[in-house]
């Protein structure tokens, strides 16, 4: 076993990143109004930032906190109020028959597969370290040389497909509320 001194500072600013992430999780799934869901994923990506901070990753807060909690959530947002959150919407009937059992299967699935990667892989170790080759990350502006080749490497595919992914959601949502638009403008 191997006896590590932490600061108490380092846990004071570890159990406030976790209290934030945790709290923001929960609040994106409990509350009801998805433009307060959306402030609470605000919440966890804010503490996913100072996360990053704790482990003098400075760049990945910086881009945490701009990307994500700044643009990403401003589209977010976006689509929410395109949508109209002040309708209300037949929960019961369901317009794809079986839409239920196939995304509770396909939830399933991806939670097998999770389970299954976290398993084979060595992601429960606590390393420090994450780069492609096993050495740790460079301090200062090296790290960031790191990340790049990593991000535009090893993990390129995952990153286009992630974009490709919110595009088609953003469309979709647009499609999809034009659509409904139309039939009530039809029915009235």
């Amino acid at each position: 076993m191997i006896a590590t001194a932490y600061s108490l500072g380092a846990v004071a600013v570890f159990v406030t990143s976790a209290v934030l992430i945790i709290v923001g999780a929960l609040g994106v799934i409990a509350v009801k109004n998805p433009v307060h869901a959306a402030m609470s994923l605000i919440m966890t990506l804010f503490g996913v930032a100072v996360a990053f901070v704790a482990q003098s990753a400075d760049f990945l807060a910086a881009v945490q906190i701009i990307v994500y909690a700044g643009a990403i959530v401003v589209l977010f947002l976006f689509v929410i109020m395109f949508l109209g959150v002040d309708r209300r919407e037949g929960v019961r009937v369901e317009p794809l028959v079986g839409q239920r059992p196939l995304a509770a299967t396909g939830v399933g699935i991806v939670v097998l597969g999770l389970v299954a990667l976290m398993a084979r892989s060595h992601w429960v170790t606590g390393a420090m370290s994450v780069s492609t080759k096993g050495a740790p990350l460079a301090t200062g502006s090296g790290n960031v040389s790191q990340l790049g080749t990593a991000v535009f490497t090893t993990y390129l595919y995952a990153f286009e497909a992630t974009a490709a992914l919110l595009v088609i959601a953003v469309v979709g949502a647009i499609v999809l509320a034009r659509r409904e638009h139309s039939l009530d403008e039809e029915s009235a």
